[in-house]
């Protein structure tokens, strides 16, 4: 027989050296015992003279305990801390779908408010056919002289129509069409060029609503070969196809307009002005070479530029046109007094030193 009596508790059940074993109450000794729980073991001795004496008496201490006094204080907390996870789990849930859900919402209205907008503006930038149609007949139909014929207006018109955005139009001349091409050209920015200071400052005040400038041209018409031949022989320098002629020095180049409008990227261009019906006359020269380089020299906006030439089959226009302008180009001419050219913007600024492919290829074969 042992000297002091150990009992395991395990669980439920206590099982000892002794033949003891009380289910559900666990058996101590006082003098060494184990008390097995779920998770903790306790071992508590007592001192040896003690266990003695116990002995040496016979008899043995009992102390009688039941398993639910430990347990029932931690499991309530336990059952506590489930609940709250499970709440706390339940709540982020519902808060994850309801965000979820208004972001997608929000996303969607947002996404269809840009939709429509863009549609909207893109609809309100183009004057209705109805009105458009209109104009173009009274002004065709005006007592002045001068005009332009339905056919040439309309040619203008259906290119102003087609801009994906509205339209930079330059017009060198204020003529009996100007305030149709700014009502037409619905929401974009047209310019108009003219000669006469005067006249300008007096259509910009009769009408607020049109941006007109002055420039002084210094050619003449009877100098028209001599223009071009020195063209040609500077096509390398001062009067090359691309370049900003704000700080060109070629006489038969424009560098007096605002600065602004070298920078613009110019959709259009029509060129119905200034006078050329007398020798002294400033001629069109000027405008026509202009209008060659401010297409090939944009920087962005569309690839090419409509640029149309009125009075066509006038000397001037006609061998400005096919030099500064070139054949290639040449979309329609009509039967009227109209010619309408694409003119490409030119990417490689050092690589083009001619305004026309005829013209490169009659080089290289004077070159060979």
């Amino acid at each position: 027989m042992k000297s002091h009596n150990q009992i395991w508790c395990l669980s439920h059940c206590c099982v000892s050296i002794n033949p003891f074993c009380f289910n559900p109450y666990l058996l101590l000794n006082p003098s060494s015992f184990f008390i097995f729980t779920q998770t903790t073991i306790f071992h508590l001795t007592t001192p040896q003279h003690n266990m003695k004496n116990t002995i040496n008496n016979g008899g043995t201490k009992l102390i009688l305990l039941h398993p639910y006094i430990q347990k029932q204080g931690s499991s309530t907390r336990l059952y506590w801390l489930i609940a709250a996870v499970s709440i706390f789990a339940i709540a982020s849930l519902l808060t994850f779908v309801y965000t979820r859900e208004s972001f997608i919402t929000t996303t969607t209205s947002v996404t269809t408010t840009s939709i429509t907008t863009a549609a909207t503006t893109l609809d309100h930038h183009i004057l209705p056919k109805s009105v458009a149609k209109a104009l173009m007949y009274y002004a065709a139909n005006t007592n002045s002289s001068d005009h332009m014929s339905h056919t040439d207006i309309k040619q203008v018109s259906d290119v102003i129509r087609q801009c994906p955005s509205p339209c930079n139009f330059l017009v060198f001349g204020l003529t009996p069409e100007t305030l149709l091409w700014n009502a037409l050209n619905h929401r974009g920015r047209t310019v108009f060029i003219d000669e006469n200071r005067y006249y300008a400052a007096y259509i910009e005040e009769k009408h607020p609503e049109i941006e007109a400038y002055d420039v002084q041209y210094t050619t003449k018409i009877s100098e028209l070969h001599e223009l071009v031949t020195s063209v040609r022989e500077q096509a390398r320098n001062e009067c090359r196809p691309v370049q900003n002629l704000l700080f060109s020095e070629c006489k038969i180049g424009l560098n007096d307009l605002p600065n602004q409008l070298y920078e613009l990227d110019w959709d259009i261009i029509l060129v119905d002005g200034p006078r050329g019906y007398w020798p002294e006359g400033p001629g069109r020269m000027s405008a026509i070479f202009t209008a060659g380089v401010l297409a090939r020299s944009k920087k962005g906006g569309n690839r090419k530029t409509h640029v149309f030439v009125h009075d066509y089959k006038r000397e001037v226009e006609r061998v400005s046109s096919e030099e500064f302008l070139c054949k290639e180009n040449l979309v329609k001419s009509s039967k009227d007094l109209l010619a309408h050219y694409m003119v490409e913007r030119v990417v490689d600024e050092g690589g083009s030193h001619q305004f026309c492919r005829t013209a490169k290829a009659k080089a290289k074969r004077r070159a060979a």
